[in-house]
């Protein structure tokens, strides 16, 4: 999947990706449950979505349920997809109407049946919008998707498809979850820790790391400014020598 980049300015990324962490422990702060955190980081979404719109990001990825998150108890992955489907159920449209590409990524298998068809009809709505390109990582682990990417390459190679010579970087890429965006530029935390949880892992190699201290529903439209700032101020190097101004 591209985009038409004409309109985007040099110092702007192409990608971002944001690990969403703080919804537990700002509800916590504030004596609510759980499930209220969780609610507000949607809402924190709705402005991150809306700022990378207005500031002319064509892709944005936003960590929304690891696959590490199946273990917490029942009632709060209860919660949580049921927040995923209230949104795809009043929200979808309005993403469309914004021109927003609706792209899931991860292990969706691990969803009931009708969970994944309001996946699958949200993606059909939105295929063809070309403003921003929102994808939403769910059930979803580095790990895994690296993992599922090597099944995928091997049954090639046993079928006759593929042959050992013919595995390189860009190939192994168009395996993964995220085959045809761009990795991503830049790779943001909330909740001021310091990790990248699983998150991305091939396509992180060379993505600027922001970390934030703000918890997700906190995050706003002048924390996105604060992150495209310092992405500016950065001398990427892809592991080149730095110039000689640097």
């Amino acid at each position: 999947m591209s985009l038409q980049l004409a309109d985007k300015k040099p110092s702007v990324p192409s990608h971002v990706a944001i690990i969403m962490d703080g919804n537990g422990r700002w509800a916590c702060e504030r004596g609510l449950p759980r499930l209220a955190g969780h609610r507000a980081g949607a809402e924190a979404v709705g402005r991150c979505i809306r700022a990378a719109i207005q500031r002319g990001v064509p892709y944005l990825t936003l960590y929304a349920f690891s696959s590490e998150n199946w273990s917490r108890g029942p009632k709060e992955v209860s919660d949580l997809t049921g927040l995923l489907r209230y949104y795809l159920r009043h929200k979808v449209k309005e993403l469309h109407t914004e021109g927003v590409c609706l792209r899931f990524i991860g292990d969706l298998s691990r969803f009931e049946p009708a969970l994944r068809d309001e996946l699958s009809r949200a993606e059909a709505m939105t295929r063809n919008n070309k403003r921003l390109v929102l994808l939403l990582a769910l059930s979803y682990g580095g790990r895994g998707d690296i993992m599922q990417a090597v099944r995928r390459v091997a049954q090639e190679v046993r079928d006759g498809w593929l042959t050992p010579d013919q595995i390189n970087e860009d190939l192994f890429t168009n395996h993964l979850w995220t085959a045809g965006v761009p990795d991503p530029d830049v790779m943001v935390r909330t909740s001021g820790e310091y990790r990248l949880s699983n998150f991305l892992l091939w396509q992180s190699a060379y993505a600027e790391l922001v970390f934030l201290d703000v918890f997700w529903p906190d995050f706003n439209e002048g924390h996105f400014a604060t992150v495209l700032d310092l992405y500016a101020r950065r001398e990427r190097r892809f592991g080149a020598r730095p110039s000689a101004s640097a």
